[in-house]
């Protein structure tokens, strides 16, 4: 049987070439996030209307009352139009 050592090295840089290969692929692709102007002005009018922050409170404080009911009906009727359009 004959050994020929330049066949490893070969096959050596071979896979070192494919490796460096995707390596360089995986760092090419990369995430990308777009936010809607609509989210880019909810994020500006930081403020909550004093109705809404009452209304936030009294929810607040019926879950921690434990005396929170959720209307089914209505949650349902919210998904469905949302779902709906």
């Amino acid at each position: 049987m004959k050994i020929n050592p330049m066949h490893s090295v070969q096959a050596y840089r071979k896979l070192q070439e494919t490796q460096d290969r995707q390596q360089n692929e995986q760092t090419k692709r990369s995430d990308k996030v777009e936010i809607s102007s609509e989210a880019k002005e909810m994020a500006k009018s930081k403020e909550i209307s004093a109705e809404r922050q009452e209304r936030v409170n009294e929810v607040k404080s019926q879950i921690e009352k434990g005396t929170y009911k959720v209307n089914h009906q209505e949650v349902a009727k919210k998904f469905y139009e949302f779902w709906d359009r």
